[in-house]
């Protein structure tokens, strides 16, 4: 097939300006944290479960711990430093003694100077390297199943999602579909988890159109894939959401329990649930941290812009984005192998030469922009009409373009 001959001073200046729009939003993420980066920072120092006495509910242990320091000392010299003196002060044992003091109004946190500081600095760098160290093991540990059980024999990788809210329902689909030959199970969130302020504790059975990400989830449906992968004779890859309030503590999480894939973009956020702009890049920019570590592919969020946009007339827009989102992925670490860029262009049966104009983008970004970039492709929707025939011929020209 003919490549596009586009001009190698267009594409370099493209960069340019993708890295110099860029650069504003990498510095404010360098300087400022947030919430959401510390909690997940303290879950890779160790703390996990809730406090399930709340009147409203449970209540996770690095909630109390974050919104109580926030509101004693502030959160500007982070939260690992007034968690580690505490918890050398008042003597305790472990981070989950320090939270459940916490709760009970018997810790005041202070930011340590001097040889406290120290202490503190040592201690915590000490509990977040374990934490660090099972994220590696699990990146060995994909490596090692890859080599043992091969990966799918055929490009691209079948992507198939399960939504039921419960669990165990999801495994039992996953795992039927992974047998018909889906490569990649995706576990869609429940609808309006990227709206909640903290990640729910242990295995759920009551989602809304998708199941809660937690931390057990992640576990149990790993553990399943695991299973029928040795069946297939083929690694199956998991992938859930690191997007929305909790984008960085999801990314640890899914770092801890060896999931292989992340839908990874703040401006999801941004354009679709009106999330603070400035939250979601620093939470974003930390989350890709992780997702580098751990040798996790991210899926940007292209897919959503043609939702509300016109294909052909707002197309520029979607290379604008994969740019300026390669950018910040290569500044937090992630190399191009590990970056999903997201695509959906919907092929409108009415506007002529849609199927070459569709062509031509995947030409653009698969052999001259990003050739060493995994790309995701979804179905087109907003034009699919009733007539089966049609639809199977847009289904199909869609697939041949991916």
């Amino acid at each position: 097939m003919t490549l596009l001959d586009l001009d190698p001073e267009v594409t370099g200046r493209a960069r340019e300006l993708a890295a110099r729009a860029a650069e504003p939003v990498i510095a404010l993420a360098r300087a400022h944290t947030t919430v959401a980066v510390e909690r997940a920072t303290l879950r890779l120092a160790g703390i996990t479960g809730a406090d399930t006495t709340h009147r409203a509910g449970d209540v996770p242990w690095v909630n109390r711990v974050v919104d109580t320091i926030r509101e004693q000392c502030g959160l500007e010299h982070g939260s690992v430093l007034p968690a580690f003196h505490a918890l050398r002060e008042h003597d305790l044992g472990s981070l989950t003694e320090l939270a459940e003091a916490t709760a009970a109004g018997q810790i005041q946190f202070t930011v340590p100077t001097g040889k406290d500081a120290a202490r503190a600095e040592k201690a915590a760098r000490t509990a977040v390297a374990k934490g660090l160290r099972t994220v590696d093991r699990n990146r060995a540990q994909r490596d090692k199943l890859v080599s043992k059980l091969g990966d799918p024999p055929q490009r691209p990788w079948i992507y198939l999602i399960v939504a039921t809210g419960d669990i165990d329902e999801d495994v039992v689909q996953a795992c039927n579909a992974a047998r018909a030959g889906a490569d990649i199970i995706a576990v869609i969130r429940s609808t309006g988890q990227s709206l909640l302020d903290y990640v729910p504790e242990g295995a759920t059975h009551h989602g809304f159109a998708g199941t809660y990400a937690t931390q057990e989830n992640f576990r149990i449906m790993r553990a399943a894939l695991d299973d029928v992968s040795k069946e297939v004779g083929r690694y199956v890859r998991l992938t859930n959401y690191a997007s929305g309030l909790c984008m960085p503590e999801i990314a640890v999480l899914a770092g801890l329990e060896r999931l292989d894939m992340m839908l990874n973009d703040s401006m999801y956020g941004i354009l679709f649930r009106d999330i603070n702009p400035i939250r979601t890049f620093v939470d974003q920019r930390f989350s890709r941290q992780v997702h580098a570590r751990a040798g996790i592919i991210i899926n940007t969020g292209e897919d959503n812009y043609l939702t509300t946009a016109d294909a052909v007339e707002a197309a520029h827009t979607v290379t604008v984005s994969q740019l300026l989102n390669e950018r910040f992925a290569h500044e937090a670490g992630l190399p191009d192998e590990l970056l999903g860029l997201g695509h959906a262009f919907e092929i409108n049966p009415k506007v002529p030469d849609s199927f070459r104009l569709e062509l031509a983008c995947t030409r653009c970004w698969r052999a001259r922009l990003f050739p060493d970039a995994p790309l995701k492709w979804m179905p087109p929707t907003k034009h699919m009409t009733r007539r089966r025939v049609q639809r199977l011929l847009l289904d199909g020209f869609f697939n041949l373009a991916g």
